[in-house]
């Protein structure tokens, strides 16, 4: 790109592991993640298929509003290290849950009604197909999911050539109860991950996993509370995830620098981890109501990413 980084490095050893924890500019301009104005409009009656929302060249960090097929589909090619996606699990048929003690529906929005078992496989084929597209020969996605989409989620994965490399479950030890007491409680979520193709030669920090888990090999059983109040001051996402999640994804599969998209952001749980760990990233997201959250949620990560107690605090927590 030919811009130059300027670079200070201050060594942190938190909970025994020795960790670099970088606090540089971003030179700007540096999302390889790329759709032209042109590109954008071109067969669609010169109508942009895509606005951005939010924009800061100079950490690396944008937000695009837009159907995340139509973006991907046209954005630059083999740009992109690693993916997380947290698509709709098509969960919002009239159901109940509880939710602070309370019986509370599930329905979450339009979005997340299901159109039926073909087409909500079809559609799922469809957004990995447009995500495989951009991601670099070596690249990995996450993909989480419960058991009504995850299975869709892993055929379909099979179907394009991917490589499954793992399936994380998650279990969260603060999950709501069951309010039919006909079902064990549910209390888990997977979290799928494969990278681009059988040909690829995905990163993995072994080593720093390894520290992380005391010495010994990172299982994949993650006891991981679901966010807590704190994550969610500025407002919340029907299906939030907790930042430690998106950390720890973060840290096993890729290196600082790198390019993280999310495309169904939300409130950009994945936008905040990668400004933490200084990444960058592009989130796409349809809803101005979680675009707004996203940016409050980003400016503030970005104003904590200076912080030195709290990069030991996001590590410790691991």
């Amino acid at each position: 790109m030919g811009d130059k980084v300027v670079s200070n490095r201050k060594t942190v050893r938190t909970a025994g592991i020795l960790k670099k924890v970088a606090s540089y500019r971003l030179p700007e301009n540096t999302i390889e993640f790329y759709i032209s104005e042109e590109t954008a409009s071109y067969g669609n009656n010169g109508k942009k298929h895509f606005t951005v929302y939010y924009d800061n060249p100079e950490h690396s960090a944008r937000l695009l509003k837009g159907d995340c097929i139509e973006i991907l589909n046209q954005a630059r090619e083999n740009s992109v290290d690693m993916i997380f996606a947290d698509p709709p699990y098509f969960l919002s048929n009239g159901g109940i849950t509880c939710h602070a003690g309370k019986m509370v529906s599930v329905n979450k929005g339009k979005w997340d009604k299901s159109k039926g078992v073909e087409e909500n496989h079809k559609f799922n084929i469809e957004w990995l197909k447009a995500c495989q597209r951009v991601l670099k020969p070596d690249g990995t996605i996450w993909v989480s999911g419960t058991t009504h989409i995850i299975y869709s989620i892993g055929f379909a994965m099979q179907e394009l050539g991917y490589k499954i490399l793992n399936d994380i479950i998650w279990y969260k030890r603060n999950a709501p109860p069951n309010l039919s007491c006909k079902y064990f409680t549910h209390s888990t979520e997977i979290v799928l991950w494969a990278a681009k193709n059988q040909k690829s030669k995905h990163y993995f920090d072994y080593k720093l996993m390894k520290e992380i888990n005391q010495g010994k090999q990172m299982r994949n059983v993650w006891e991981i509370s679901a966010p807590q109040s704190e994550e969610k001051r500025f407002g919340k996402h029907p299906t939030q995830k907790p930042v430690d999640l998106l950390t720890r994804l973060m840290l096993a599969s890729t290196k600082e620098g790198d390019l993280v998209l999310d495309p169904f952001c939300g409130s950009s749980t994945t936008g905040v981890a990668a400004s933490l760990l200084n990444r960058k990233y592009v989130g796409i997201e349809l809803e101005d109501e979680y675009l707004q959250l996203s940016v409050k949620r980003l400016k503030e990560s970005l104003n904590k990413k200076e912080s030195k107690s709290f990069m030991e605090e996001k590590v410790s927590a691991l």
